[in-house]
């Protein structure tokens, strides 16, 4: 029944790799194998555990127990990921990000690269890579408007955006994972992170600082570097709001001991509050009847922003992460892992591996299995490792990250193009940034 068990899954996982050739959306086998691996595990009463860390045992336990234990986990990454999704919409409903835009006063490509490469670099450690390139590609496309340049340019984004995704506890989903597993804790990850993440942002951008792509200065449409006003007065004052309530979210961790999704939910509270005060109308969340403009009655900017969360995203992350439960539960990947270390002792090779693997497969579902494997207590550099890995590796393919696939549909990025003219810079910067980090790990912190 094992072996049924890891067909479905890997069929399931196959499907969701191929998702662009199949043309069918990822939650769907994410879905239908999380609820088949289950249903498997409770029509053929299966045995299923518990992970102790300490004691790096299986425990028995029953199936409504594990289920239930394993739903809750999810729940909070999703409740988390739902608060800071609204978040970032309310910025936009105020055109927030228009602010951003108003950074960009050089026509130097070079100089570009770096504001941009900067810019990503920070914003994806607070708002996420896959939105911070969203919005830094959108206004690539008001800046520059040769393609060909602004081709080199998204893949630049991509590699930045993922690294600085990577040191930030709320910069990627992976991350966020470990982080609410109490795999990391906020400060420790930024110390044994931040530093790699920056050599693996720099050593790429240095490479391409030097490309004829990046030579001389953009043609740009007249007035296109002077319209950065935002098309709301209150723009600026919900851009900073907005992302000072999600940096307050690890603070409020810290301090209160409370799980990272009650911060986010009492930073969406702040802001929503801020959004109804300057939309100047009134909101029931649980009013869903009525006509008018998004600003009048129900219509809020606190309502408009919650229609435009993106429910497959979360829908997805709900299937992969209970199909990978179930292989917890059954004691699978614990026995994996047993036989991983005897076969390749050497843990940051392993690790390295996973990266490469991210860029390959979707890294949700190799983080979520690694935190099954592994029983390395809070803190243990194995975790740093594994969130700046599988933070970074996906840069390697334009579909190994989901700041990859969303360049590709903005830009209609060539899968080839990336692989001859993006990739070698992504994995120069991986294999950096991953050396830095054993540098720093092994002669600077445990000296």
């Amino acid at each position: 029944m094992e072996t049924i068990i890891i067909i479905i899954f890997f069929a399931g996982y196959l499907a969701i790799t191929l998702e662009h050739n199949l043309k069918i959306d990822k939650l769907i086998p994410a879905l239908a194998m999380m609820a088949i691996l289950w249903a498997i595990i409770a029509l053929t009463h299966m045995d299923v555990f518990e992970v102790n860390a300490e004691l790096r045992e299986l425990e028995p336990s029953h199936i409504d127990e594990i289920l239930l234990h394993h739903l809750g986990k999810t729940a909070e990454i999703l409740v988390f990921l739902l608060g800071a999704m609204t978040i970032v919409e309310i910025i936009d409903y105020f055109d927030g990000f228009a602010t951003i835009k108003g950074f960009i006063r050089t026509k130097s490509k070079r100089k570009l690269l770096w504001l941009f490469s900067i810019l990503a670099f920070i914003l994806s450690a607070i708002i996420d890579n896959l939105t911070a390139t969203i919005v830094l590609i959108t206004i690539l496309q008001k800046v520059i408007k040769d393609r060909e340049t602004r081709l080199w340019f998204a893949g630049m984004i991509i590699i930045t955006a993922n690294a600085g995704g990577a040191w930030s506890p709320i910069g990627d989903v992976t991350t966020t994972m470990l982080w609410i597993a109490n795999k990391v804790s906020a400060l420790q990850l930024i110390e044994h992170v931040l530093i790699p993440s920056i050599v693996c942002m720099v050593v790429p951008v240095l490479f391409a600082s030097r490309f004829k792509a990046f030579s001389g200065d953009i043609e740009t449409e007249p007035g296109a570097l002077e319209e950065t006003k935002s098309k709301s007065k209150y723009g600026a004052a919900m851009l900073y709001l907005g992302l000072g309530a999600i940096v307050f979210v690890p603070f409020f961790k810290t301090v209160t001991h409370l799980p990272p999704y009650v911060g986010m939910m009492l930073s969406l509270a702040v802001v929503a509050t801020f959004a109804e005060i300057f939309s100047n109308s009134k909101f029931s969340i649980s009013n869903v009847e009525g006509e008018g403009h998004d600003t009048v009655g129900h219509h809020s900017a606190v309502h408009s922003s919650l229609s435009k969360i993106e429910l497959p995203s979360i829908l997805f992350f709900l299937g992969i992460l209970l199909a990978v439960a179930a292989l917890e539960s059954l004691g699978m990947l614990f026995h994996f892992a047993e036989g991983l270390n005897e076969a390749i002792p050497n843990t940051d090779i392993v690790v390295m591996l996973f990266g490469v693997g991210s860029a390959i497969i979707d890294n949700v579902p190799l983080v979520a299995a690694s935190i099954g494997m592994f029983s390395e207590g809070m803190d243990n550099p194995l975790w740093h490792f594994i969130a700046y890995s599988a933070g970074t590796g996906g840069s390697m393919l334009i579909i190994g990250s989901a700041a990859g696939v969303v360049a590709m549909g903005m830009e209609k990025i060539d899968f080839f193009w990336y692989l001859k003219n993006i990739s070698w810079l992504a994995l120069v910067g991986f294999l950096s940034g991953a050396g830095a980090f054993i540098l720093l790990r092994d002669f600077v912190l445990n000296a």
